[in-house]
């Protein structure tokens, strides 16, 4: 669990990565030692109320402190859905941090099973089949409210129908927990 001021430090922390992009002598902030445990982290960004980057890790493999940059970074800059961010449009960006928690395997017997496990507002979750693979943050559950519809589009991010089901599909959810500008 993350305070008030931690969730602060996280936001301009990405803030000022992606701002060392356009000027490296752009300021750079303090990393307290819990910056330094493993922590994976997604960074999206709105513009208008409208998503302008969203890149993000789904496993702890690194620092948080460096999870936090470089996907700051990634997603101003590599998102293959946008146009690389440009300066003049960085005063208007509203930037959002997600913590995510471990995921955990979703147990279940048909498509209606894990439909009805899932916690909507509350889950993340991840779809793997195969080599597709996709997930969605909790917070998507606020544009996909109803279960069937938020796993359809889910397959569909991963390059499947909407309506594909197998067996061996595999599904996993996680929480998170997140921090936003107030206002940029």
């Amino acid at each position: 669990m993350f305070t008030e001021e931690q969730g602060r430090l996280m936001l301009a922390l990405a803030r000022a990565a992606i701002a060392r992009e356009f000027d490296a002598s752009a300021a750079t902030l303090p990393h307290p030692d819990w910056l330094a445990t493993p922590g994976a982290v997604f960074v999206t960004l709105s513009e208008a109320g409208r998503l302008r980057g969203c890149i993000g890790s789904l496993e702890a493999h690194r620092p948080l402190g460096v999870d936090l940059e470089h996907n700051a970074r990634a997603a101003a800059f590599s998102d293959p859905r946008f146009p690389p961010l440009a300066r003049a449009e960085l005063p208007r960006v509203r930037v959002e941090v997600s913590v995510l928690t471990p995921a955990s395997p979703l147990a279940f017997t048909d498509e209606a099973d894990a439909l009805a496990q899932l916690r909507p507002g509350m889950d993340g979750v991840i779809l793997e089949h195969g080599w597709h693979r996709a997930t969605f943050l909790p917070q998507v559950w606020e544009q996909l409210p109803e279960p069937r519809q938020f796993m359809s589009h889910l397959k569909q991010k991963a390059g499947l129908s909407g309506d594909f089901w197998a067996k061996d599909l595999r599904l996993y959810r996680y929480g998170v927990e997140k921090f936003k500008e107030e206002r940029v």
